[in-house]
This record gives structure tokens, C-alpha cells and sequence, in this order.
């Protein structure tokens, strides 16, 4: 049997143009020469230049141009070539010295001054109410996500000044009891998760003792981890139980500049901040962190990135404030909250850094 061809001499008209009204099938991009489209001077109404979506892409690939139906504005992906601060909603209730856990878009706050043991977690735009903790305290540490945190030390500022060594764990939703802590402190940072949490240093009261003590949390108690190299309190911790970063503090008055990495064994010494301070805030990894806010001794708004070897300058908050929590999840992306002006704050501003992608709206002007 000879070769079998398909024809389409009955196909082309007059004019030189092919009738495609009875043709059927597919026909392989190998066989169209102008694979650039570079003659096509019209589209159809039908096609589409950009992509229509209800909801902005997530993932969204850098350069990406689209069309939301929903708001009905036009999107794109891009690059923030330089850090900034930008006005997040206020927490409902102004406090400083307060607990934290989350990311960004999905954080808690909980405790704080005055004495108290209320939560409010944030959605990325606004604060609504949470569970409350059976002890209410201020100074104490946090860590986790915002539906599964853990809270652990802080004290009473009564006469004598308490420390305490109360751990609870949250849901969402409750908060109920956990282990213990060996030792009873106060104005310490957590990091890490609720089943593998990390607390760094603090105060001891009543006896005004600077701690350099480290526990590890695995859900259910705690255990002795590596000392710090440099007893403090009233510093920041990023990262995990096994891979952390501990950074500013005090005393001296002026705050410290010391960085200390944690390998889940031992600490070693990390590059100095640019700024010396204590009751700043921290979030982030031990390779990707983000220091914030703190006193020197006056409030400062200052904020620096680390990336595992050095700290750079950022954009400083709009807000100086000392005492304040922090959540997010890199040097890249954090929360601000709360804290002291000296009075209480219940300012909150959100930080995208340098190289962080992010979505933008087409305007006219």
C-alpha cells in the first residue's frame, strides 16, 4: 500500500486563503512556521492578553501581570528593592512586655502590662479576641504559631517581685497547663515551636539574678540546653530549638550588641548588632533575622537584618518602642506590636524587606 496523505486542495479559495470550516483535527506546532506570532497585529475580544482570576495568584512568579475580577484592579508581581515599615490595625487593648508567636500574617499576642492574661490574634489586617491564660503576667516569653503557641516564664511586678516558672499551651482557641520550667525567670525571649521550644537567659526575682540558663520544651517538659556564653535579659531569639539566634539585651544600661547562634547543643558567637540595646524584639531564622525597636536607653525605632554572618541597618519603625512583641517568619517579613512609648502602645506595623516579593496595583494618576 502506498503512502496516505490528507488534502486540502478542495480547501483553499481563490483568494490564496484556507477554508477552515471543514477541517477537523489538530494541527502540530511543528508544522507552523511563524512560532513567534510576530506577524499578529490583532487579537479577537475572545482571547485574553492577561490572565483573569477571582483571587490574586499565590504563589504569584515574579513579573507576573493579572487581572482580579473581584476588586477589579490590575496586578502585578514585583521585587521591593529597599526595606519598609507600613500601619498595620491596633491591637484592641495597648500593652507592653507581652508574649508572641506567629508569622506576619497570622500572629498572637498574649499577657503584657497591666498585669494580664489576654490574648488577641492577628489576621494580617486587624486583631480580634482570643482565649485567655489561666496566669496573667508580664515580662513572659512565647513561641509557635498563632492556633498552636506556647507561653512560658514572666512574673508579677508586686511586692516582692515574682518570677515564674508557669508554662501553658494554646490551641486556637484555650489555653491549658504544661510542664514546668526548672527555673523560675522572667524578661526572656522564646523561639522555636510548642512540642521543640527554646527559652534563653532572663531575670530571676526575687534576687536580681542575670541568667545565662537555656531549656528545651518537647511538649510535655523541659530540659537543661547549653548556657549561654553571655548571661542576659530583655533580648530577642530567632529560629529553631536546634538552629536559633539570641541578639541585644541587657545590662549594661545601654543594651548589648552580642549575637549568639545555637547549634541545639552550645551557643558560639554571631556578628554584632550596629545598635546596642535591650527590650527589643525579634523574629525570623538563625541565617534570616529581624531585630527591632528596644531601648539605648531611650526608646529607639531602629531595625537591622541578619543573615547569618552580619547585621545590616533597615528602615527604622515609625513608632520607637521598647518592651514590643514581634512575630515573622524572616528577615524579610515581620510584625511589630504593642509595646512602650513610654506609655502603653497599641500601634502595630508589618516589615517587608529588601528582595521580598510582593503585589502591587496598577494605578493612573
Amino acid at each position: 500500500m502506498g503512502t496516505i496523505t490528507r488534502g486540502f486542495a478542495n480547501k483553499i479559495l481563490d483568494n490564496g486563503a484556507i477554508d477552515a470550516t471543514g477541517l477537523s483535527g489538530n494541527i502540530p506546532a511543528s508544522n507552523v512556521d511563524n512560532t513567534s506570532v510576530t506577524n499578529i497585529t490583532s487579537l479577537p475580544s475572545s482571547i485574553e492578553v492577561i490572565e483573569s482570576t477571582a483571587s490574586d495568584p499565590s504563589p504569584a512568579a515574579t513579573g507576573t501581570v493579572w487581572y482580579n475580577s473581584t476588586t477589579a484592579t490590575v496586578k502585578y508581581q514585583s521585587v521591593t528593592t529597599s526595606g519598609a515599615w507600613a500601619a498595620g490595625g491596633n491591637m484592641a487593648t495597648a500593652r507592653q512586655a507581652l508574649g508572641n508567636a506567629g508569622i506576619q500574617t497570622s500572629a498572637a499576642a498574649f499577657g503584657g502590662s497591666p498585669p494580664t492574661g489576654a490574648t488577641e490574634e492577628y489576621d494580617g489586617s486587624s486583631w480580634t479576641s482570643g482565649g485567655s491564660m489561666a496566669t496573667a503576667r508580664i515580662h513572659l516569653a512565647g513561641c509557635g504559631t498563632q492556633t498552636v503557641a506556647l507561653a512560658f516564664g514572666g512574673g508579677n511586678p508586686g511586692i516582692p517581685i515574682a518570677s515564674y516558672a508557669v508554662t501553658e499551651e494554646y490551641d486556637g482557641s484555650s489555653w491549658t497547663s504544661g510542664g514546668t520550667m526548672a527555673t523560675a525567670r522572667n524578661r526572656l525571649p522564646g523561639t522555636g515551636t510548642q512540642t521543640a521550644g527554646l527559652a534563653v537567659g532572663g531575670f530571676i526575682e526575687p534576687g536580681n539574678i542575670t541568667s545565662s540558663a537555656v531549656e528545651e520544651y518537647d511538649g510535655t517538659s523541659w530540659t537543661s540546653g547549653g548556657s549561654l556564653g553571655t548571661g542576659r535579659y530583655l533580648m530577642a531569639a530567632s529560629g529553631t530549638q536546634t538552629s536559633a539566634a539570641a541578639f541585644g539585651g541587657t545590662p549594661p544600661t545601654s543594651g548589648l550588641t552580642a549575637t549568639e547562634e545555637y547549634n541545639g547543643t552550645s551557643w558560639s558567637s554571631g556578628g554584632n548588632l550596629n545598635t546596642a540595646r535591650g527590650y527589643l524584639a525579634g523574629c525570623g531564622t538563625q541565617t534570616s533575622a529581624l531585630a527591632f525597636g528596644g531601648g539605648n536607653p531611650g526608646n529607639v525605632a531602629n531595625t537591622e537584618a541578619y543573615n547569618g554572618t552580619s547585621w545590616t541597618a533597615e528602615t527604622a519603625m515609625s513608632t520607637a518602642r521598647r518592651n514590643l512583641g514581634g512575630a515573622g517568619s524572616s528577615n524579610t517579613s515581620g510584625l511589630a506590636f504593642g509595646g512602650g512609648t513610654p506609655s502603653n502602645s497599641a500601634a502595630t506595623e508589618e516589615f517587608t524587606g529588601a528582595g521580598a516579593a510582593t503585589t502591587k496595583t496598577v494605578t493612573v494618576s
